[in-house]
């Protein structure tokens, strides 16, 4: 299997943790996570400073989140990826996408080897507007280009 099946394999899946979604209402974050419960998925915040994001109920950490989810979003700094993939792991989140559009993202490359030690199918990179067929344009196009490459 490569990248593009952990990718049509992750955005498979109806309920998400969105992990490091901002408090902000107008940061990028918010507008993923927004897109995500736009496109029907039960996308779940998580941000330990805060009680709720868009109305829905936000947990501190991947293993207060109940009931359970089937992959985690990561839009954190890199420096907190790796402690926030191993939250993940020990919650039994079974799939990781650590986010990135530019610069590093939520990558990390010792984030991404302890996850694939686990088991865990990770996806190191992209962003969840590439992949979505009906996305504005501009995703599209970036889209077209990763997707000549994975």
């Amino acid at each position: 299997m490569g990248i593009r099946d952990d990718i049509d394999d992750f955005l498979r899946q109806t309920r998400l943790a969105v992990i490091g979604v901002s408090r902000n209402e107008r940061d990028f974050t918010r507008a993923l996570f927004r897109e995500f419960v736009k496109r029907g998925y039960d996308a779940v915040p998580v941000n330990p400073a805060s009680e709720a994001i868009e109305g829905r109920p936000c947990f501190h950490r991947a293993q207060d989140i109940s009931p359970a989810v089937q992959g985690a979003l990561l839009l954190t700094p890199p420096a907190r990826t790796e402690a926030v993939a191993m939250d993940c792991v020990a919650a039994g989140i079974p799939r990781i996408w650590m986010y990135r559009a530019v610069g590093k993202g939520a990558v990390s490359s010792r984030a991404v080897a302890f996850c694939k030690s686990r088991g865990v199918r990770v996806i190191p990179g992209y962003c969840p507007y590439m992949f979505w067929e009906d996305a504005p344009f501009f995703h599209r196009l970036h889209g077209f280009f990763v997707k000549l490459s994975i």
